[in-house]
């Protein structure tokens, strides 16, 4: 049954401890959720790892308090002591005097085997910053290694397991695994390569070549040696921009661009992006996340390629992980394996390896069905009513310059699709939506590329307190994002035409 009833409120999307979405079942439940108001927050007891701290993580940071923090002084914990030490200076970096300091956890906590994890204690006037550096970097301790600590279990070598994850990962995306890297999760994986894009050449601004998922973005402005060229619409317009800076000499640590965007699913002419930066030898990094390297080949024209495992790859939705893959045949690929091995991303822990690896065995025979499914809907949508956009990586969508399509069969695999995952806005959204959301009975709340059904408040949920912004790079605040799931179609297109009778039926 799905989790969309009022008193649904703060489940664990799955049933599980370690669920990494949690149901917020009505438009006003996002906006409280987002508002801190406490109905909301006091029902969550997991979450979005990198945006809610998991119940095993804070009784952890309390534990760990206890032994090492002083009176008015917080603490999160971190799976490395070089994760602790880039979220020391996170918080640091805007401090009159170094606020934050990394230490190790107690003894007892590290003799049983987890003697790199690291505390970062810090003011708690400070805890927001603290957050936005768990958020951005997303490299805090998971939620089943925090159970393994509280409970006194040894940690057990990842190494077996890891060989096999980052085995299926490199076969997938038809590389070595010497060029392949497991990451904690999607965006300490993002992380990670932007350090080593960084490094190739400190002091140079990044580009981001279109509207990407909030915290890619952050990643840049926030975490390097220098800023970022923000793109928004990642059009032509904004490629002629791009050619026009490099031509006249500017240079830049990278081009950064997702393919298809999140969550408009718009799809840069990658094949052109790559030609210039190649010309100006600037790396090029891609995002391809949304479609899925079960979908596409993205490979030849980029420098780096990113994605986030938690998504189609686990399926499930009770696990972390992400991927960094190298292209060989890059002139970059030896300076950037050199700096991700100097500075890799936090790797995933050995409990959390084995569920991933278990839940991505039938990887390749979920994803076409996914997909087809939310090609359906999508089709579906479009002729209905009180439906006024659909934005999905074809050409009937009106992000960005269009002709998405051909930019993305371009890249296409032999049989793949283009991805489970799609986008609504309504007629008169603002009267409308509320409604909709309400009435729509799936799953609702953050994450993508699950098993089930899946819908959440984009904008809302990632652009709160920037909608005004969001909404000036053609993000509308009363987006749905929708991940198609497995189950019938004819279910799930019922529940979409459910739903939009609830609209018709307002006076």
């Amino acid at each position: 049954m799905p989790l969309h009833l009022p008193t649904d409120l703060g489940r664990p999307i799955p049933d599980s401890p370690h669920a990494v979405s949690a149901c917020l079942p009505t438009w006003a439940d996002n906006i409280g959720y987002e508002e801190g108001e406490p109905r909301v927050k006091d029902k969550l007891t997991t979450g979005y790892p990198r945006f809610v701290y998991n119940r095993f993580c804070r009784d952890l940071f309390d534990t760990v308090a206890q032994a090492i923090a002083e009176p008015g002084q917080d603490c999160l914990v971190f799976p490395t002591r070089a994760a602790a030490d880039r979220t020391a200076t996170f918080i640091n970096a805007n401090q009159d005097a170094l606020a934050a300091q990394v230490v190790p956890i107690p003894g007892a906590l590290a003799d049983i085997g987890h003697d790199n994890v690291h505390a970062v204690i810090f003011p708690s006037a400070l805890a927001r910053v603290g957050q936005d550096a768990w958020q951005h970097m997303g490299e805090g301790i998971s939620s089943r290694q925090a159970e393994d600590l509280l409970a006194g279990r040894i940690a057990e070598p990842p190494e077996e397991i890891n060989q096999v994850v980052t085995q299926r990962v490199a076969s997938l995306a038809g590389v070595p695994v010497q060029r392949t890297w497991l990451a904690s999760c999607g965006m300490s994986g993002f992380a990670a390569v932007h350090r080593a894009v960084d490094s190739l050449t400190p002091g140079l601004d990044s580009v981001q070549f279109g509207f990407p998922y909030v915290d890619s973005l952050k990643v840049q402005q926030l975490c390097g040696s220098a800023g970022c060229w923000f793109l928004p619409r990642g059009d032509r317009a904004e490629l002629d921009q791009l050619r026009e800076a490099l031509e006249g000499g500017r240079r830049f640590s990278g081009v950064y661009t997702e393919f298809p965007s999140n969550p408009l699913l718009a799809v840069p002419d990658l094949g052109e992006l790559s030609e210039l930066c190649r010309a100006h030898d600037v790396p090029l990094v891609v995002d391809e996340t949304i479609a899925g390297f079960g979908n596409v080949d993205v490979l030849p024209v980029a420098d780096v390629v990113c994605s986030s495992l938690t998504k189609s790859f686990s399926g499930v939705g009770d696990v972390t992980g992400g991927s960094i893959v190298v292209n060989p045949q890059s002139r970059f690929a030896e300076p950037l394996s050199s700096a991700l091995d100097a500075s890799p991303p936090a790797s995933l822990y050995t409990a959390d390896l084995i569920v991933l690896e278990r839940n991505s065995r039938d990887y390749s025979l979920r994803l076409p069905v996914t997909c087809e499914n939310a090609s359906r809907l999508v089709d579906f949508l479009r002729t209905q009513p009180g439906v006024a956009t659909v934005y999905f990586p074809d050409d009937k969508n009106p992000a960005g310059d269009c002709n998405h399509a051909a930019r993305f069969d371009a890249f296409a695999r032999p049989g793949g699709h283009r991805g489970p995952l799609f986008s609504i806005l309504l007629e008169n959204p603002e009267a409308t939506t509320p409604t909709f959301y309400n009435a729509l009975a799936i799953d609702k709340g953050p994450n993508l590329g699950t098993n089930y059904t899946l819908a959440c408040p984009f904008t809302i949920l990632a652009h709160y307190h920037e909608l005004e912004w969001a909404e000036s790079c053609g993000v509308s605040r009363h987006l749905i994002r929708v991940s198609a799931g497995l189950e019938p179609y004819d279910q799930l297109q019922a529940v979409f035409a459910n739903a939009l009778d609830a609209v018709s039926a307002i006076p």
